[in-house]
């Protein structure tokens, strides 16, 4: 999943509200959002080629997401799926504190990635291009495929339409639905330098991204 935008106790009638596409690559093989046979209490889709899921929630209110940092220079080729991280948080009873605080010390070993984990008491930021951990406050927030609030375009520009989405007092799916089809893109002197080519930065600029392949 590469962009998350979402309200943190910001909404008299909602303790979280959040909408997120996974960009992916369409060959890789996808179970859709259920919930799943082997832990009855988490919801979420599942990558059936790493194992993991990229955002899932279970019954009694633990919730999880996660986006990768785009950094083509600095892949481990053989380190662990970052699905996984998403999934040890769902299947724990740990509080969301002592579990980013555990994960930091193996943190490395991953990818580059940002980690959103919470439950009905408190949400919490890590990533292991930036620490410590963050304990988030009450906001709208945004993630990307680099830090918290990076402002890339797509990042203030999903965050300006999403809040606009949530200022009614009932808010509907169709409207984030809306925010996270959108395509606009910006100029190519507003673009982020990643590391990939140019025309990819263009591909990879709007909030809806789509390709014959990606």
């Amino acid at each position: 999943m590469c962009f998350i935008v979402f309200a943190y106790d910001s909404h008299p009638n909602y303790a979280l509200i959040l909408a997120a596409n996974r960009d992916e690559f369409y060959e890789r093989p996808t179970a859709p959002a259920q919930f799943w046979e082997a832990l009855p209490q988490v919801l979420g889709g599942r990558d059936l080629k790493g194992g993991g899921t990229w955002l899932g929630i279970t019954k009694n209110g633990r919730f999880a997401a996660l986006t990768n940092i785009r950094e083509p220079e600095n892949v481990l080729p053989l380190a662990p799926s970052r699905g996984e991280l998403v999934c040890n948080y769902l299947r724990s009873e740990q509080i969301p504190s002592a579990f980013v605080s555990e994960l930091a010390a193996s943190s490395r070993a991953y990818n580059g990635y940002n980690l959103l984990i919470g439950d009905t008491e408190s949400l919490y930021y890590q990533s292991n291009r930036h620490t410590p951990p963050q304990k988030l406050s009450a906001g709208v927030y945004a993630l990307s495929n680099h830090l918290l609030d990076t402002p890339w375009p797509k990042v203030r520009r999903g965050k300006a339409l999403f809040s606009d989405a949530i200022k009614s007092e009932q808010v509907l799916p169709d409207a984030l639905l809306e925010v996270l089809l959108d395509q606009a893109r910006p100029s190519d002197d507003q673009l982020p330098s990643t590391g990939v080519p140019l025309e990819w930065e263009r591909v990879l600029s709007p909030v809806f991204i789509q390709t014959p392949t990606y």
